[in-house]
């Protein structure tokens, strides 16, 4: 009699809590947690994804590129805010990963933006993400997609991020939002 009613109560909890966070992954020295994207409106022609990588090794590496085939072009993005405004520059020479160090990508600085997205990322999704590391080499890895607006799973390093002025921090000097 109890059976059945626990196993409800689970499936319910479970369903309350959204998408499980991505498996951390390893490449060489590398490790790549909190991996996650944001939904995006019908019609959105860019998104965002965040992650953070960690180098456990002695030797520094780049994360030089990353796409994926939902999205026309996929680049690396850094954002400041300047007079309120939040303005975004691709990262064309690749990020550094220092020996021992960490880089994080959060939706209050450097991202992962996806242009030209082919249809619309819907929470409880995945974004597939391919990562070009100069020397770990490349590793495909699984972006859960979270609500529109989320600054990062629950207990990862995004959630605890402050919330910028206007629009959830989403303008941009090229009207493009990650």
């Amino acid at each position: 009699m109890f059976r059945p009613l626990l196993a409800n109560a689970l499936f319910g909890l479970a369903l309350m809590t959204g998408p499980a966070l991505a498996a951390d992954v390893r490449i060489g020295s590398l490790t790549i947690s909190s991996a996650w994207a944001r939904a995006t409106p019908p019609g959105a022609p860019t998104g965002g994804g965040y992650l953070t990588i960690v180098n456990h090794g002695a030797t520094p590496d780049v994360l030089l590129a990353a796409a994926t085939p939902d999205a026309a072009s996929t680049e690396l993005h850094s954002m400041t805010m300047v007079n309120g405004v939040a303005q975004m520059r691709a990262i064309t020479d690749g990020v550094p990963i220092p020996a021992g160090g960490s880089i994080t990508f959060d939706p209050n600085g450097m991202h992962v933006m996806f242009v030209q997205l082919s249809h619309q990322l819907e929470q409880g999704g995945t974004v597939p993400v391919t990562l070009v590391f100069k020397n770990a080499g490349q590793v495909t890895i699984d972006m859960p997609i979270l609500a529109i607006g989320s600054m990062g799973p629950a207990g990862s390093s995004g959630a605890a991020m402050p919330h910028l002025p206007g629009n959830g921090g989403m303008e941009s000097s090229s009207g493009a939002s990650p």
